[in-house]
């Protein structure tokens, strides 16, 4: 697992949502305590085209990414985001994105997002993909409005 330069790495997925930012609270307080790098990951896709068409407008997709995970990370760690924190933006499936990823890292964090009334009772299907094939130990957090303890 993780780095050859015994540096641990904790990669955590980011889509801008509550529970991604708790994610990488949580990750934040992991990397204090390991003394470990932090990579952000925020992941991209270009829309299908259907029978041959391209669609209009669909460019912007990695750049509205990089956005989201950018203000992310200021929004947990601040303007000065410190030198351990990276920010990696993966074209693809965030399931597959983040399995793939977790194989270069010693933990995956990962906001647990429910749906719907069940919400409560279920975790995401990208949570429950990285839980059932990561590479390293997976943690799940909730987000602080969800009513659930850390």
């Amino acid at each position: 697992m993780g780095q050859e330069s015994g540096t641990q790495k904790i990669i955590v997925g980011v889509d801008g949502s509550e529970a991604s930012l708790e994610a990488l609270r949580q990750a934040g307080n992991l990397a204090r305590s390991l003394n470990a790098l932090i990579e952000a990951v925020g992941c991209w896709e270009n829309p299908r085209m259907y029978d041959g068409y391209v669609l209009m407008g669909i460019e912007g997709f990695r750049e509205s990414a990089e956005k989201v995970v950018t203000q992310a990370v200021r929004t947990v760690f601040g303007p000065d985001v410190p030198p351990h924190v990276t920010i990696n933006l993966i074209q693809g499936d965030p399931k597959s994105a983040l399995v793939k990823a977790s194989g270069n890292a010693d933990f995956l964090v990962v906001g647990r997002r429910g749906h719907g009334k069940l919400g409560k009772l279920l975790i995401g299907s990208v949570s429950a993909s990285c839980i059932a094939h990561a590479k390293c130990p997976v943690l799940v957090v909730h987000s602080r409005d969800d009513g659930n303890s850390h």
